[in-house]
């Protein structure tokens, strides 16, 4: 779902380097075919059916869920991974149809199927197993919704082409910065290649789509696109890092390796799902719906 370039090189990489990498660590050829790829599954679904895109971010949910599911199998956690997809896609589905009231009401319906299943196999472990079901609910399709409840207004391609679009130039902002100019890690402990001069990128990066795209595309005063792009920049640092730092606990390099060049694909939607209600709130507060 995420069209997104390797992270920012300001550090050594860990480990499983992939045949051909790039300075950034990945397989900078691979990785761009990919993009390329999901950006036009994206754009192809996103202005001819948006209800087949709204399929797209169900199974998108769908291998998120699993990838994260698996990766807090790391800490022993076992997440009811069962309810969690047929949850996760539900909720996706309702929430285009039916908005944000329904949205909630998936999410709270998706942790008690989990509280149902998880009692099953005892009390050892049940407070540990039933909070990271919560945690995986409340972070890949509840806010995986957002994105669908964007999708759902006449002008929603326009949203949704805003909100990625933003999303793609913190990535390419903080990578192009970082690569040129990154000497100052913002986290070492969490993500040794991310630097101050990174996000400064990220936020240009960002501040320009805004106040250049999103501005015009959604009929809204520059200013506000210039907003838009700020909060979106730390946003998608925030999730980052928050992806990250899940990673590290749990001691793992990758979310899985399903996109050659990216890793999983929860590694791709790090930042999409923080930005998403970012983005749905102010485009709410400030976009006519046309």
């Amino acid at each position: 779902m995420s069209v997104a370039t390797p992270p920012s090189p300001a550090g050594v990489p860990d480990v499983d380097e992939p045949a051909v990498p790039s300075r950034a660590g990945r397989n900078l050829p691979a990785a761009i075919a990919v993009g390329l790829a999901l950006a036009a599954l994206i754009l192809g679904t996103l202005f001819t059916r948006r209800s087949v895109f709204v399929g797209v971010i169900a199974a998108a949910v769908a291998v998120g869920v699993i990838e994260l599911c698996r990766a807090l199998g790391a800490t022993e956690a076992r997440p009811s991974r069962t309810p969690l997809v047929l949850g996760g896609v539900v909720t996706t589905v309702v929430a285009y149809q039916r908005g944000t009231l329904a949205l909630l009401f998936g999410l709270v319906v998706t942790c008690l199927a989990c509280l149902a299943w998880r009692l099953a196999d005892g009390v050892p472990g049940f407070v540990r197993d039933w909070t990271a079901s919560v945690f995986v609910a409340a972070y890949v399709p509840f806010l995986a919704g957002f994105a669908a409840l964007m999708t759902a207004p006449v002008n929603g391609g326009a949203r949704i082409a805003s909100f990625i679009a933003t999303t793609v130039c913190s990535d390419v902002g903080g990578y192009a910065a970082g690569a040129l100019a990154g000497r100052h890690p913002m986290a070492p402990a969490v993500s040794p290649k991310k630097t101050w001069e990174g996000l400064g990128g990220s936020a240009l990066a960002c501040v320009v789509c805004g106040v250049a795209l999103v501005s015009s595309v959604m009929e809204i005063a520059w200013w506000q696109g210039a907003v838009f792009g700020l909060a979106v920049a730390c946003a998608a640092t925030i999730g980052d890092l928050g992806e990250s730092m899940v990673k590290r606990d749990v001691g793992i390099k990758d979310m899985g390796h399903l996109l050659p060049g990216h890793g999983g694909l929860m590694d791709r939607l790090d930042s999409l799902l923080i930005v998403a209600p970012v983005a749905w709130l102010l485009l709410t507060a400030w976009a006519p719906v046309r």
